[in-house]
């Protein structure tokens, strides 16, 4: 029977410098020789996911932004943007938090590098990565597509406080520890991205398998029939998952996918 088997990328998938083990390419192929569907399952949106690295590996698809952004064989099947109102309002108050941040959309990224701390190396190494796909915030208010943003950096407790005051009515705040937080709007996350696509797709619930590490894939980890934490993850990720297998270097993905019968 064909299974529907989900992937966080960071922490998951590949490591900070974006290695990734042969265990895990060889867990792949033999899943795809299983003729098995696989996604990657990501809180980044479509345009910072990388084609020429990741999508070798044999996915059939793609679940990005948390939820918002859907993909089966190169053809997108939902899109979720947050009204340009809406993104606007966000960012005139994000502004007067004096916060560090980083709006996120399927074609582009966009950021002030001046908003963040001197000697954070974020905003050049975003630039890096991204090239003309990161565009600035100022000069493109009238023309932001965003579907989700985070904010990398709050000097004060109170202000912090207060963004979550002011955005918890309309979005979720994931916290990724530090002053790191995730948000996303009501009623999209990871789980909801793939109950949409196993919609579309006639996947059956029964058949649905995810693998995480870190706080925005605790949706996906309780949602899925079967749910595998990393090894070397985060402890709420441990706590969320049906599975905790070896860390992402010990061959832990290709260790859950022997349990549970994927290869």
């Amino acid at each position: 029977m064909r299974k529907a088997v989900f992937f966080d990328i960071d922490g998951t998938i590949w490591d900070e410098k974006h290695q990734i083990p042969d265990s895990t390419r060889e867990a792949f192929r033999k899943m795809k020789d299983q003729g098995h569907y696989l996604f990657i399952s990501s809180g980044r949106t479509r345009v910072f996911i990388p084609d020429q690295e990741l999508m070798p590996l044999g996915f059939d698809g793609i679940l990005a932004g948390c939820g918002t952004y859907g993909e089966f064989q190169s053809e997108v099947k939902f899109y979720h943007q947050i009204a340009l109102e809406e993104i606007q309002r966000v960012n005139r108050f994000l502004q007067s938090l004096d916060a560090s941040y980083i709006l996120e959309g399927r074609y582009f990224l966009y950021l002030d590098a001046e908003r963040f701390p001197k000697e954070s190396p974020f905003p050049q190494e975003m630039k890096g990565e991204l090239g003309e796909k990161m565009l600035r915030v100022t000069g493109n208010e009238d023309s932001l597509e965003v579907s989700k943003f985070c904010v990398n950096y709050l000097a004060e407790s109170e202000k912090q406080k207060e963004l979550e005051r002011v955005l918890e009515q309309g979005y979720t705040i994931i916290h990724r520890g530090g002053n790191f937080m995730e948000i996303v709007p009501k009623g999209f996350h990871k789980a909801t991205g793939i109950q949409e696509i196993c919609k579309i797709l006639g996947i059956n619930h029964a058949d649905t398998y995810s693998f995480g590490d870190s706080t925005n894939d605790l949706d996906m980890l309780q949602y899925t029939a079967h749910s595998v934490a990393m090894g070397d993850g985060m402890q709420q990720a441990k706590d969320a998952a049906e599975y905790v297998t070896a860390p992402l270097w010990e061959d832990g993905i290709y260790q859950a996918c022997r349990h549970y019968g994927l290869i």
